[in-house]
């Protein structure tokens, strides 16, 4: 045990001496977390909209009312030509443009239905989609209005004179995230990101720095033992990461909002476990590469795979049937799920103990194989 301490003595001189990778330790990833998390969002607002009113109606201009009062719109000009919407789209200047025809009002009350043409900037086909959606809210809202205030009916001709009617309305209620904040639902995820960069990049070149400076020789002629050295490696890496998580959740409660409705203790013992796992990959990477740029380079590599298949960005539900498989090997996958569900939903230890599992049993063999992977050549 005294070795140990030693070590580790040796291992936090180390780490504080370097005046280069404090910044990368201790500001970077706070600095990442408060621009990611307000920067990766799927909203989308602002969406700047044409309109052309080619009737001039009543029914146009409420219409037109109901798209302008939209919160997601934002209307850019109210006379243009065909022509000129259609330029605007093209050139990026505006997302959609709604014409309204001629004859709509008269459609209206003679057939009870009329067209309206939508045109979509569909570059960015899931912005189109969600664009689309929120159109399509607007229409049925409009349908609504005009259907309990009786305007189809013949011979009413303005607001004034039609009579109110009953109508149903449908109130929702969104359970675990009700105003449906982007940001509640990235903060976590970004937060098991960047505590995995920290534990993987730097346990990664830990060991390469000493083949470089060649200080590993030194050790392997000490009677330290390799389980030892090994501890001395990972325990002050460990220690720093459960640090970036205490100040991240820090941030994500005071900066964000981000609501807490689980356990911090159940947060930590999860992270505890987790950790290990990035601690033994990075390990691994480092017993297996002689320079500190190929440790981050094939870190690097693995990071990239271990985030797109995490569930940040994408749902593993929407992904193919091979990728959903290959995503039950993917630490970061079960770590972002855990953080989000004992946060914003309150989750606990009996919800996610399939998932705690996996990350144990993860972390026993990729310490395990990262051990039998370090051959120490004598002590």
């Amino acid at each position: 045990m005294r070795t140990i301490v030693f070590l580790l003595r040796k291992e936090f001189l180390q780490i504080f001496r370097n005046k280069g990778m404090l910044p990368i330790m201790f500001i970077m990833p706070f600095i990442q977390l408060i621009i990611l998390s307000n920067a990766a969002t799927f909203d989308v607002k602002n969406v700047h909209f044409s309109l052309i009113d080619k009737d001039r109606s009543v029914l146009s201009d409420l219409f037109a009312e109901h798209v302008g009062s939209s919160p997601y719109f934002t209307l850019t000009s109210g006379s243009m030509s065909d022509q000129q919407a259609f330029n605007a789209i093209l050139e990026g200047r505006d997302k959609l443009s709604i014409v309204i025809p001629e004859d709509f009002e008269k459609d209206l009350y003679r057939y009870a239905h009329a067209k309206v043409q939508l045109m979509i900037d569909a570059e960015d086909g899931y912005s189109a989609g969600i664009i689309q959606a929120y159109t399509r809210e607007i229409i049925e809202s409009f349908n609504g209005t005009i259907i309990s205030q009786r305007l189809l009916a013949p011979g009413t001709r303005t607001l004034t004179e039609s009579p109110q009617v009953g109508n149903i309305r449908i109130i929702s209620s969104s359970w675990f995230n009700p105003e449906l904040d982007y940001i509640d639902f990235m903060v976590p995820g970004i937060l098991v990101i960047l505590v995995t960069m920290i534990g993987l990049f730097l346990s990664a070149m830990n060991i390469v720095r000493e083949k470089e400076a060649g200080t590993i020789e030194q050790i392997n002629v000490t009677p330290v033992k390799r389980y030892q050295f090994i501890t001395g490696k990972l325990l002050p890496f460990w220690i720093i990461g459960l640090g970036e998580l205490t100040v991240g959740l820090f941030i994500a409660r005071v900066l964000f909002d981000v609501p807490m409705l689980g356990s911090y203790p159940l947060i930590y013992a999860v992270a505890s476990i987790y950790l290990l796992v990035v601690l033994g990959m990075g390990m691994l990477i480092s017993t297996v590469t002689e320079t500190q740029q190929q440790a981050m380079f094939i870190a690097w590599f693995f990071m990239v795979i271990f985030v797109l298949m995490s569930g940040l960005f994408t749902t593993i539900e929407s992904m193919p049937v091979w990728a959903q498989n290959l995503t039950l090997l993917n630490p970061v996958r079960f770590f972002v799920d855990i953080m989000r569900r004992i946060m914003l939903k309150g989750s606990g230890i009996q919800h996610i103990a399939r998932e705690t599992t996996g990350l144990a049993v993860y972390a026993v063999i990729m310490l395990s194989v990262a051990v039998n992977r370090y051959k120490k050549t004598s002590g």
